[in-house]
Formats: structure tokens, sequence, C-alpha cells
């Protein structure tokens, strides 16, 4: 699957749940690229803005749609990568502020 694939697709399932295109498209294709490429590397899509430990049980958490989305679009309107963003975050009505990594430091190997 290539970066357009990956990005139709997504963007079918992720927009009804509220869930938007970061709209920098360099942004959002390098990520994909990313994503990508980590899943050649690992078999599973993890967050390019993370370290992964190849072991999928262990990143379960960092795999895209990683578990910290749904808490970073609600506080911050962007994910910690800021490739999903709200319609606010869009629109200007909530500020592009740092997202702070949510996960553990234990998680991280």
């Amino acid at each position: 699957m290539d970066a357009e694939s990956l990005y139709q697709a997504l963007k079918k399932v992720q927009e009804p749940k509220g869930y938007f295109f970061n709209p920098d498209r360099e942004l959002v294709f390098d990520l994909l690229r990313s994503l990508i490429l980590n899943r050649e590397r690992y078999g599973y899509m993890c967050c390019p803005c993370r370290l992964a430990s190849g072991d999928k049980a262990h990143d379960g958490d960092i795999i895209c749609p990683c578990v910290y989305r749904t808490p970073d679009v609600a506080q911050y309107g962007s994910c910690y990568c800021a490739l999903y963003v709200s319609r606010e975050w869009i629109d200007g009505t909530t500020a592009h502020a740092y997202v702070p990594e949510r996960r553990p430091a234990d998680r991280v190997r």
C-alpha cells in the first residue's frame, strides 16, 4: 500500500469518528510513509514519533491510531505527532499547542 491509498482508507474510517488529517499534507504524507515503513520493519504501523521495540504486544499502545490519540485530541485538538486533529484545530478555534508525551516512561524500551 502506498501513502495515497493509506490516506484515502484512513480518511474514510477516521473522519466519521471526528478525527481529521492535519491540513499540512507534506507532514501527513511524511508520517504516512513512516507508518508504512514501520509496518515493513515491525509488521505493524507503530507511531513514527515514538521508539518502537519490535514487540507488538509491548508496542500495542503506539500502534496507529495510538491509545493516546483520543485524550490528546480531546485536550489539545491534536495527537502527539499531529497526524490527527480536531475540526476545531483546523478551524483555528483551538490553539495549536504543544502536546506532551502521555506514554509512560516504563513503556519505552
